[in-house]
């Protein structure tokens, strides 16, 4: 196997800025939060983020927010609650909140199906209709750690060396901004590059040259496509986006109830141009939802509705 680019990077080239965890230690008093509590925080997840988590979340809700009281030096949940609801929490402590209770699980080529039906018959319809011209947007809506947008930026290349014509543009956005960091590191370790194809991952992977390092880092050419952005899916506009061509939004509305995904789908049409295409989860379905997208393949859906 021959890995033309795996040798290039320096442990000079890996970011060594980063401020050390904080080593706060607390002795917590009460080792469970309250039902009362825990209802609070439910309702105010769910207003913030749309996340709905269940009464049978309660163990994973405190396992979640336990680093914050040690970081903050609490020593109850009761007083992580008062603290989150206060004037000062809801400014300086909602972003961590938030951060602790989203889930981020993604893969390079997670459902591989999908980008061959975006190279084969998406995009070429998609450039059909795109008269004038303008490079093609591609929004992954939930990007977690960045290989999503990672995968779409290496597959879009290649299709860019055989249309030396086609130009394109990737937007990854997220609710978290810890997973948001990491993806703009791009760095990444053996198992988590594994379903990368070997070809691509010598044309689009540095390897580390630090003796017994097992961490690859994503090529400045296709980290430099990819713009990170932290947004809130309940934001009433998404901060006033451009539309786009093309919306990755997978394994994201499951955490969110049937009212709630539906507006979410709503707002997401809108950002799409007539004719654009979504790709959700393929345990995600929008049957009985009421959207403008019309069902093209498993878990693809296209945008019907011109007039939005």
């Amino acid at each position: 196997m021959r890995y033309v680019r795996c040798v290039i990077l320096r442990p000079l080239d890996w970011p060594s800025n980063r401020p050390p965890e904080p080593r706060i230690h607390s002795t917590m008093s009460d080792q469970s939060i309250s039902n009362s509590d825990l209802g609070r925080l439910r309702n105010l997840i769910h207003a913030q983020a749309g996340i709905r988590l269940g009464p049978d979340k309660k163990t994973m809700l405190e396992l979640r927010i336990r680093p914050r009281l040690r970081s903050l030096a609490l020593n109850s949940y009761r007083e992580y609650c008062d603290y989150v609801f206060s004037v000062q929490g809801q400014r300086d402590e909602m972003v961590h909140l938030l951060d602790a209770v989203s889930t981020n699980k993604t893969d390079f080529f997670r459902e591989p199906a999908h980008f061959e039906y975006l190279i084969g018959k998406a995009l070429p319809e998609i450039l059909k209709d795109n008269r004038c011209g303008r490079p093609v947007s591609v929004w992954s809506a939930g990007c977690s750690s960045g290989e999503e947008p990672y995968t779409l930026s290496m597959v879009l290349s290649e299709y860019v060396r055989e249309h030396s014509d086609f130009r394109f543009k990737v937007l990854a956005t997220d609710l978290c901004t810890e997973v948001l960091a990491k993806a703009r590191l791009a760095i990444y370790d053996n198992g988590a590059v594994q379903p990368v194809p070997i070809e691509l991952r010598c044309r689009y992977f540095l390897r580390s040259r630090e003796q017994g390092s097992n961490r690859w880092r994503i090529a400045p050419e296709i980290r430099n496509l990819v713009e990170f952005r932290h947004l809130n899916f309940m934001d009433p506009d998404f901060g006033a986006m451009e539309t786009v061509e093309i919306i990755f939004c997978r394994n994201v509305i499951i955490y969110f109830d049937r009212s709630t995904q539906e507006q979410l789908l709503q707002k997401l049409a809108k950002q799409l141009v007539p004719g654009g295409y979504i790709f959700l989860g393929h345990s995600e379905t929008l049957h009985g939802l009421d959207a403008p997208l019309a069902p093209m393949g498993p878990a693809v859906y296209r945008k019907i509705d011109a007039s939005t």
